[in-house]
């Protein structure tokens, strides 16, 4: 783990740890579908103020070794995209094996719903 960098407990108990001021990473816990993947980026973008108007959630570096946890996998997301992620069309597919892949941060948080719901049922 970077030096000083916290982990963050996500709604959907995947841990997430910053990499920068606008990126983090969502760290697999072994049996994370792409869904609980952008539950948690979205979460902790939400609980962080990383949410502004119409923000959208990318993927810096898909699915594969963790940047910030030996052993581990994760994929990391960043909220401050390049000129070439900004170019990238939005996506429609939920995945976390390419790098650019978004959605918006409202939308991913949406998930986080459907997750809890099949936990707990509808009210």
């Amino acid at each position: 783990m970077p030096a000083g960098a916290q982990p963050y407990r996500a709604i959907n108990w995947l841990y997430v740890v910053p990499v920068s001021q606008n990126s983090f990473e969502v760290i697999d816990d072994g049996r994370s579908s792409a869904k609980d993947f952008w539950c948690a980026g979205s979460d902790y973008a939400r609980a962080f103020g990383l949410d502004g108007v119409r923000k959208r959630l990318y993927i810096l570096d898909p699915l594969g070794d963790s940047k910030t946890t030996a052993g581990a996998k994760g994929v990391v997301f960043t909220v401050s995209p390049d000129d070439a992620m900004k170019n990238t069309p939005s996506s429609y597919s939920v995945s976390v094996k390419r790098r650019n892949e978004n959605l918006a941060i409202s939308h991913a948080y949406n998930f986080c719903d459907t997750l809890l719901d099949g936990v707990f049922g509808r009210f």
